[in-house]
């Protein structure tokens, strides 16, 4: 039995209701046949910033809460009544500006964090008892109302089912779906498989496996026509696997100016480059972040007017933490739609790429506006990029997932991976839950690998091979590449492979080829330790590893 909570703001004043019906509204809740649906009817005209249901419900020991984070970076995970997460650490805290870019890719604006067993998921959720492969599952069937926000607090017994409806405004005598929640248990690929392909009706992808190279993990914004021709011609090594080629940031003059290359790194322009990646029989992919911009940026010197502002303040919003701070261009700007378009049209057309690589696409949605809430904003972009792109491939990364599923091709379902494993520099500066680091990226990897297949095909991030400009020991790398390999089915390096001595060349290859890989159960089995067991062409093997140190089995797993 569900309580309701709803906040709202009427005639200037705020108001508060803990009833489904009233003065200001109606709410109608139904609750048979394994789904649940809200109606909300406004009987005066209104501003919304909370509706919650909640209802109690006892948690054991045993019991386990999957909480899918709010974006491709945010971790994800199940959590025990034990657990915490914590949010924005100390280290964001030390300036205004650390505290501005840490927010700005998280919720910690509008979410709470750091109570033991308490957890809060976006989209859908799970619980499950420690080792049982059967799951209850409560999954929204779309994201364009808002975002779906399912919590727990399991030393309170409590369970709610949330909207993240701030910033809907309502007229009198409207009405408005609030909820449309799938509730499936059995046995969990098959609870997958009903929520996406028959309650959310989404297509397979229509890509299954992706395997090749990406520039960003080597060299960054450091990339030139020689790098990138040299290392197009290292992946000759494993040529009968690879099939796509992606040039990642760095050839563009500045974030927000696509269609100025930077003549000096590139003189023959992008065009050749994909001509010479074809040449290899290879996809051509190129990393675009299509609504920022960067303070230096030419786009944003003269187009100030395309920039989301706070509608309060009327101030530009800092939409990202990249490049020393990136603001963001407005979808709803009908100028900044038509740069867009032009924007795809080259990459495609004219310069003849086969894939996007998209960026930063959370920074869309970073606040409510003109009357839409988060989940209607990020719903909208990521249906106009589909549009712009038509049947090209779309590489979703930075997006909360929800608004992508069934939409993109392919997404990235965790954070960077570092190029030290463990604790790194940006471990110990580590601002958020957004932040790169490889033990996050493999256990996202590991707790989001449901997603490949359904919503999208699962990018798990890149792993390395390559001894130089990197801190791994032989054991980490493989230990990466190989749950990559399981998990995911994008599968990059950034990595010269014409370096690579005959032993590496084997591992790169094994990594890449498209095998049947299925996981059939993980688990944290202590604090840092995970038992990841899975099929491998129809061989069951277990892993077991330290996701902290990377010490593992993975010898007995190749």
């Amino acid at each position: 039995m569900f309580k309701i909570f709803a906040e709202l703001k009427q005639n200037g004043a705020v108001a508060a209701y803990n009833s489904f019906d009233n003065d200001s509204y109606t709410f109608e809740l139904s609750e048979e046949d394994g789904r649940i649906r809200g109606l909300f009817k406004a009987k005066t005209d209104m501003e919304l910033s909370k509706l919650v249901l909640s209802t109690e419900q006892v948690f054991s020991e045993d019991d386990l809460f999957f909480a899918n984070g709010y974006q491709a970076w945010t971790t994800s995970r199940e959590f025990s009544r034990s657990d915490s997460l914590h949010g924005m650490t100390k280290m964001s805290k030390i300036s205004k500006l650390t505290t501005e870019m840490a927010m700005a890719s998280g919720d910690y604006h509008f979410a709470e964090y750091g109570k033991i067993g308490r957890f809060h998921s976006y989209t859908y959720c799970y619980f499950r008892k420690k080792g049982s492969r059967e799951i209850t599952l409560y999954g929204s069937k779309s994201e364009r109302q808002g975002f779906t926000v399912f919590s727990v607090d399991m030393n309170e017994g409590e369970f709610t089912v949330g909207k993240d409806v701030e910033g809907l405004t309502l007229t009198a005598g409207q009405e408005y779906e609030m909820f449309d929640i799938a509730v499936i248990s059995g046995e969990f690929d098959r609870v997958f498989d009903r929520y996406f392909f028959d309650f959310m009706d989404v297509k397979k992808p229509k890509i299954r496996h992706l395997a090749g190279y990406t520039s960003w993990y080597n060299y960054f914004q450091k990339i030139d026509e020689n790098i990138i021709l040299r290392d197009l011609d290292g992946m000759d090594r494993a040529k009968e696997e690879v099939s796509i080629f992606q040039i990642d940031d760095g050839y563009e003059s500045a974030v927000g100016d696509w269609l100025l290359v930077d003549e000096k790194k590139f003189p023959h322009g992008m065009k050749y480059i994909a001509d010479k990646i074809h040449g290899k029989g290879y996809k051509a992919g190129i990393w675009l972040a299509p609504f920022n911009a960067q303070r230096s940026s030419r786009m944003l010197k003269k187009h100030p007017d395309w920039v989301i502002c706070d509608e309060k303040t009327g101030k530009k919003i800092l939409g990202c933490a990249g490049w020393g701070g990136a603001y963001t261009f407005d979808i709803y700007n009908a100028e900044f739609r038509d740069y867009l378009k032009k924007v795809f049209d080259t990459v495609f057309d004219r310069w003849g790429y086969d894939m996007v690589k998209l960026d930063f696409l959370y920074s869309q949605c970073i606040q409510p506006r003109g009357g839409k809430t988060r989940g209607e904003i990020m719903c909208d972009a990521a249906d106009l990029l589909r549009e712009l792109c038509g049947d090209k491939l779309i590489l979703g990364c930075g997006v909360p997932l929800g608004a992508c599923m069934g939409v993109f091709d392919a997404c990235r379902i965790g954070c960077d991976a570092s190029s030290v494993f463990g604790d790194s520099i940006l471990d110990k500066l580590k601002l958020n839950n957004e932040t790169p680091s490889s033990p996050n990226a493999i256990n996202n990897a590991i707790f989001r690998s449901h997603l490949d297949g359904r919503a999208f095909c699962n990018d798990p991030d890149v792993f390395f091979l390559r001894n130089t400009n990197i801190k791994y020991n032989h054991e980490q790398k493989l230990l990466l590449g190989k749950i990559n390999a399981i998990c995911g089915n994008v599968l990059f390096v950034s990595d010269n492979a014409g370096d690579y001595d005959e032993e590496t060349v084997k591992h790169l290859t094994d990594f890449f080829k498209d095998k049947d890989y299925r996981v059939l159960s993980a688990e944290y089995e202590s604090r840092d330790i995970i038992r990841l067991d899975f099929a491998e062409n129809g061989t069951e093997k277990s892993l077991e590893f330290n996701i902290k140190t990377g010490k593992s089995n993975i010898a007995d797993c190749l």
